[in-house]
This record gives C-alpha cells, sequence and structure tokens, in this order.
C-alpha cells in the first residue's frame, strides 16, 4: 500500500455515523489528526510500551490543542476500575469540560478503557479510536463498545459510546509482537466464518502472508472486516439480535480469560480457542460437518493460535459462561454455525451436547 491513498469506510448511525480511516503512515498526516480531533481539549490515552513508539508521532498533529497524555501499564489484567480511575483524575486535573475529546491511542485495552471514561466523564465527551494492534483495527475499535473487567467477567462494567472516528495507521503493525498479531487475526478468521466465506477462503491463501505483515493482505484483511463489522454494526448497534454474530467464539473464550486470569490467554488467542469449540459444537448438532470441523481446527493451527484447551473443568467453564451478557432469561444464548460462513445465535440446542464440547475440550483425560 506504499504510496496508495488511505482506503475509507462509514459506520452508518445517524447523527453518530463516523469513518474509518485505513493506511500507512496516518500518523504522519497532520492534517488528518486535526480533522478528526475537533476539540481544543485533548486527552491522549495510551499505555508504557505503545506510547513511547507513537505518542509523538499523534501529538505533531494535534498542535495548537491543549493537549494533555495519560499513560497506562501494558496488559489485559490492567483493564480494572482501579486504573481507569487515572483517566478520570488526568481530565478533571486538567480542567477539561465537555467540549473535550479523548483519544485511545493503543489496543483493544486502550480503546476499552479511554472509551468507556469518555462515555461517563460529565455524561459523555468525544473520542477518536487510534489503534495500534490487528485485533483492535479490525474489532474492538469498531462499535461503540467500552468497558473493564470484573473478576468475576469479562467486560461486564461498560457501555455502548461511539467513536467520532477511527484512524487505523497499518505500519504500526509492524511493531506488533508476533504473539499479537496472530491474536488479532483470530478476529479476522472469525469474520469469514460467520458472514463470508469468499473472504475466509481468501484468508486460508493469505495466512502466510498476512503473518509475514504483507501491508497489502493486512488492507484487505482490515477492509473487508470493518466492512462486515459496519453492516452488522449499523443493523443493530446495541446488540439486540443480530450483532451477537460478531461474539463466535467469544463466550467460551470469555470462560477461558477469566478462569486462567486476565492476561495469560491474549483475548484473540481464547476467541480463537472458543471459535473452535464452537465448531465443534456445531457439528454435534449437524449443522456442519466433519470436513467443516476439521477446516476451522487447521485454519487457526496455520495462523498459530492454541487449538488446545486449558483444563479449567467441564463445570467451571459452564459457570463462567453463565456470566456472558447473552444469557436472557437464564438461557445461554451461542454464536453457533450453520454453516462456513453463515454464524446462527441461538438457545435451541440440547444440554448434553453443549456438556459433551465443554468435557471434550475442558477435563483432563482420564
Amino acid at each position: 500500500m506504499t504510496g496508495r491513498a488511505p482506503l475509507k469506510l462509514q459506520i452508518d448511525l445517524g447523527d453518530r455515523s463516523y469513518p474509518i480511516v485505513i493506511g500507512q503512515d496516518l500518523l504522519d498526516d497532520v492534517e488528518l489528526a486535526a480533522h478528526h480531533v475537533a476539540a481544543r481539549d485533548v486527552l491522549v490515552v495510551t499505555n508504557e510500551t505503545v506510547g513511547p513508539l507513537y505518542s509523538a508521532r499523534l501529538l505533531a498533529g494535534l498542535a495548537g490543542k491543549r493537549v494533555r497524555t495519560v499513560e497506562l501499564p501494558d496488559g489485559e489484567r490492567h483493564k480494572t476500575l482501579t486504573v481507569l480511575e487515572r483517566v478520570f483524575d488526568a481530565l478533571v486535573e486538567a480542567r477539561m469540560n465537555r467540549d473535550a475529546c479523548v483519544v485511545a491511542l493503543g489496543g483493544g485495552v486502550i480503546g476499552d478503557m479511554a472509551g468507556f471514561a469518555a462515555a461517563c466523564y460529565q455524561r459523555g465527551v468525544d473520542f477518536v479510536q487510534v489503534p495500534t494492534t490487528l485485533l483492535a483495527q479490525v474489532d474492538s475499535a469498531v462499535g461503540g463498545k467500552t468497558g473493564v473487567n470484573h473478576p468475576g467477567g469479562k467486560n461486564l462494567i461498560g457501555a455502548f459510546h461511539q467513536p467520532r472516528a477511527v484512524l487505523s495507521d497499518l505500519g504500526t503493525l509492524r511493531t506488533l509482537p508476533p504473539r499479537e498479531l496472530r491474536a488479532g487475526l483470530a478476529e479476522v478468521i472469525k469474520y469469514g466464518l460467520i458472514d463470508d466465506a469468499a473472504f475466509l477462503a481468501w484468508i486460508e491463501s493469505s495466512v502466510d502472508a498476512l503473518l509475514a505483515l504483507d501491508m497489502d493482505a493486512l488492507a484487505q484483511a482490515v477492509r473487508r472486516s470493518c466492512e462486515i463489522k459496519a453492516r452488522i454494526v449499523a443493523a443493530d448497534e446495541r446488540e439486540h439480535g443480530q450483532r451477537a454474530l460478531l461474539n463466535l467464539g467469544h463466550t467460551f473464550g470469555h470462560a477461558i480469560e477469566t478462569a486462567a486470569g486476565y492476561g495469560e490467554w491474549l483475548h484473540g488467542e481464547a476467541v480463537a480457542l472458543g471459535m473452535l469449540l464452537a465448531a465443534d459444537l456445531s457439528q454435534r448438532l449437524g449443522y456442519i460437518d466433519t470436513a467443516d470441523a476439521t477446516r476451522v481446527r487447521e485454519l487457526l493451527r496455520r495462523a498459530g493460535l492454541p487449538i488446545e484447551a486449558p483444563a479449567i473443568g467441564a463445570a467451571r467453564a459452564l459457570e463462567l459462561m453463565g456470566m456472558d451478557k447473552k444469557v436472557l432469561q437464564g438461557r445461554l444464548r451461542l454464536v453457533l454455525l450453520r454453516e462456513i460462513g453463515a454464524g446462527i445465535v441461538t438457545g435451541d440446542y440440547p444440554a448434553d451436547a453443549l456438556q459433551a464440547t465443554l468435557r471434550g475440550h475442558f477435563e483432563v483425560p482420564a
């Protein structure tokens, strides 16, 4: 993509609509930052890993504004209300008002926390997402979900708060650790599984290029992922129906993250394993065949993602899944695969089939 114009997409949500801009070296485009961050008072929220790499470039595009920066500790285990207080403290100490803007510079943890702070501070201020991980660029930065974790479950405390813009600089992926890149690829695979069989086939043919940081391949992966998410979010902003499809693998995955301790498994790794379990249950229910389930497993393996679950026990897994936000009237709804490229949200499955899947993956063989 070197020298090419940025790609631009739109999330259509009426007066909350906003653009997604995808390209290389966006952080060096001072006009882009100035255009999308209209506020005079700006708080940049980043972490101790990303800040030293990219804060200076972002701040150059915010010259002339009153800018403060807060660096949070890096990692999922710090996605807590206690750490979030640092963002509120920075906003108050800088005496920022309702016309301020919070800019999230980092991965999914930073985006979720900065967005939640923006949703709460003075009952809501603007924020802009500048995602620096593949997972954030294809998923968490888009759609307005914000929040923090609780010891009892992932993202249990949060709010819907749409950003004013998402500025995805693909060049930041060059400094992403390989494990983080692979974790982001799990979310890309998710979009193919739930919505676009042709995209999944493209991922299968392009997985080596994606892992090698081929910029053209990454641009295609981010663009198509965002197109799918944009359409689904526009149709169901607050997850009353279709948007739940975006949680393929997440109900199983959140149980893994909570049981193992936040940060032991990366979010994308847990989602990958969750998609494998969803494929297993889909096969047990007769939605997909053995070849399809094997295809899912093989793609995850080639992407360097986990295909073996931690031995947390079926009972503990089910208990944690019961805290999932898709539980309605005591019934756990799951995202399964009706076929490759078509997801389904359902609570209509035999309990013994789910138990068989959980025992088959979470129990230590006798």
